[in-house]
């Protein structure tokens, strides 16, 4: 009886521990994040696409999606301070597609995402902070693409972050990536959108929290993209 409950004890306190230990990877994104327009945005979005890969990898780390359709880089700056009620070891702000496609003045979404940088820092100085880069069709006009797609770069280099250059990189573009807006990624595109945010993030996650044993399973990230 002593050894059973002796047993149940070390699991019990063992699995707190494990969770305990698990570092937090939160997307702050749009519908791109969100997965708008999939069957299964919790399984087939890039974030949980990087949890999968972290899992792989064995790496104490979990994914919160906190993606939201329609979002703007001004809608982004009024809910930043709730989403950091949570933790967020590493912050990828993945925003200002919405902008790009509304027209907005490169240098308002660069202040708005300037001010959501200083929140997060404010907030949460010890937190990583990663830059997805987006970048807008020659449609919009050669001048306007051309400093829209500056302000990421720009920002990374003012506050010393980590640059994902091409959110869409290999996956923009092509239809047959994309769904029939053209816009949204399939599942296909969100595989290839993972590959290309792993290969900024895995480096990080290393980094930046001691590796866990092979074949401990971490829990699956959270969704909270909309359609």
């Amino acid at each position: 009886m002593i050894r059973t409950l002796a047993a149940v004890l070390c699991l019990f306190f063992g699995s707190e521990l494990l969770a305990a230990d698990l570092r937090t990877i939160l997307f702050f994104g749009d519908s791109l994040t969100a997965g708008y327009g999939l069957e299964d945005p919790a399984t087939q979005a890039y974030p949980a696409l990087i949890q999968s890969k972290i899992d792989a990898a064995g790496l104490p780390w979990k994914t919160i999606n906190a993606g939201l359709s329609g979002e703007t880089s001004a809608g982004g700056l009024r809910r930043v301070d709730w989403i950091l009620r949570q933790p967020a070891d590493i912050f990828v702000l993945a925003l200002g597609a919405n902008d790009g496609l509304r027209g907005t003045a490169p240098e308002i979404t660069r202040a708005n995402l300037q001010a959501i940088i200083d929140h997060v820092r404010a907030h949460r100085p010890s937190t990583v902070i990663v830059v997805a880069g987006m970048q807008m069709p020659p449609s919009m006009g050669e001048e306007y693409s051309r400093a829209f797609g500056a302000v990421f770069p720009e920002l990374a280099k003012h506050n010393h972050l980590t640059l994902i250059p091409f959110l869409l990189d290999h996956v923009g573009g092509h239809l047959d990536l994309n769904q029939a807006d053209s816009i949204h990624p399939t599942a296909r595109g969100h595989a290839i959108v993972a590959d290309t945010v792993w290969a900024v993030l895995q480096p990080l996650l290393i980094k930046n929290g001691a590796q866990s044993s092979p074949g401990v399973g971490n829990p699956v990230g959270m969704s909270s993209g909309g359609s």
